[in-house]
């Protein structure tokens, strides 16, 4: 997969809430205003409270060329962030008794290293040590190919098992595109024709579907990274990713989606607890997002240059969806605004960057093993952007947050490069040594 550089930048502007649980709309767009005139975001947002839209905003173009700007009804590709939908039709399968949690798959895949201790259940929560898809060879320089569903569990079948059956959890789109196939084996329909039938029907979404190639006179929009100026990515051929990311939508069908998945119009009440019991920082499908003491869900997504995120709090009955075809500033950042906006939390939004010399940053590439548990973390630079590999498994970008210190914005974690020759990993408080070798 193509990685993508992101120039640095400053500008500095402070939220400050007076309302609480109640958005300062103005706070919002003066953010947006901000994005939009340092040319730092593309994409759209939507906000929903009790079913009801109390925000959105979109900046940006969705065909540069052509000078096409973006609006609230634009589509884009959300990635991984369709993994909600496919535990979904998933569970919904469950339900029906057409297949079951504890089915191991070895009827399905019997090439896969491992199938026959490896459940249904273990795929949904990514508990199946199958390897990452796109981590083969053949995806060294993206998907813009289709791929069969031959090659597709050949690529898979190929990688031995990162680790036991259950044993731990981590992330690997090879099990959503295996769900895929389970789906399509039981029903003998497409995974499009499932979604239509399931859920996109059902709940009358308007602009979500399986993806193809993309559409602006259908009101697609383009993907873009930045290299001096915002460059036109390739497209992934959505053969590849199939339910583990190839649906297109908007923020406002995100929320709609995401209110009814919670309010039991697509699966059982019994069902919904399932996807969202966390087990080592995963759900099916989903992940825990706590904010304060407040406690609330989400997935995100990457797919060529696009990103999304759809979060939602239960308790408050709260969702929103974030969506970009272009981003140097983090989806991450925005959510936190818009959360520390409604919940009358102090939050100062800082574009001031700390400014990596490349020098420095070749001279703390490479790989990085701790002597007690023999785990490794690789890392490597892409166009003066700099990434973390924890056992050949999990990519992440880390930003710069001074000389030698980054951090990945998701998880938290930070790395300190201060020490010649060793790394500082620092995660949920505890310091873990790694030394390079």
């Amino acid at each position: 997969m193509k990685i993508k550089f992101c120039l640095v930048f400053a500008f500095a502007i402070t939220v400050s809430i007076v309302q609480s649980q109640k958005l300062n709309n103005a706070k919002l767009d003066s953010l947006f205003k901000a994005l939009n005139d340092k040319n730092l975001f593309m994409g759209s947002i939507s906000i929903s409270k009790n079913g009801n839209q109390i925000y959105s905003n979109s900046i940006g173009k969705a065909d540069i060329a052509n000078n096409i700007s973006l609006s609230a009804n634009t589509k884009f590709r959300i990635g991984s962030t369709t993994k909600i939908f496919t535990s979904a039709l998933v569970l919904k399968a469950v339900e029906l008794k057409k297949i079951s949690l504890d089915q191991t798959i070895n009827s399905f895949f019997p090439t896969i290293v491992n199938s026959q201790k490896i459940t249904i259940g273990n795929l949904l929560n990514h508990r199946s040590g199958i390897h990452e898809l796109l981590a083969a060879d053949e995806f060294a320089n993206g998907y813009t190919e289709a791929k069969s569903q031959e090659e597709m569990i050949s690529i898979i079948s190929k990688f031995p098992s990162d680790f036991e059956p259950d044993s731990k959890a981590d992330y690997s789109n090879s099990n959503y595109y295996l769900l895929t196939l389970i789906l399509e084996k039981t029903y003998k329909k497409t995974y499009s024709e499932l979604l239509q039938e399931q859920i996109i029907k059902p709940l009358k979404l308007k602009n979500t579907y399986f993806g193809g190639k993309i559409s602006i006179q259908n009101n697609e929009c383009y993907s873009y990274y930045f290299s001096d100026k915002w460059e036109k990515d390739s497209e992934g051929d959505m053969s590849v990713p199939l339910g583990a990311g190839a649906i297109v939508s908007t923020p406002s069908d995100l929320t709609f989606f995401i209110e009814k998945l919670f309010q039991g119009k697509i699966i059982s009440s019994e069902s919904l607890k399932m996807m969202t019991q966390i087990q080592d920082k995963y759900g099916m499908g989903i992940f825990a997002l706590p904010f304060y003491n407040k406690n609330g869900f989400v997935h995100r997504g990457q797919i060529d240059s696009f990103s999304s995120l759809l979060s939602y709090f239960p308790n408050e009955k709260l969702a929103i969806a974030i969506v970009t075809n272009g981003a140097i500033y983090d989806k991450k950042k925005i959510l936190i605004a818009a959360l520390s906006n409604y919940f009358n939390k102090p939050y100062t939004i800082n574009f001031e960057a700390y400014e990596p010399v490349k020098e420095d940053l070749e001279m703390i590439t490479g790989i990085y093993k701790n002597h007690e548990n023999q785990e490794v973390i690789t890392i490597s630079l892409n166009n003066k952007r700099l990434y973390a590999n924890f056992n050949n498994q999990s990519l992440f970008l880390l930003e710069p947050t001074s000389k030698n210190k980054f951090e990945n914005i998701w998880e938290g974690n930070k790395f300190d490069f201060q020490l010649k020759n060793e790394l500082i990993f620092e995660a949920n408080g505890k310091q873990i040594k790694f030394y390079k070798f």
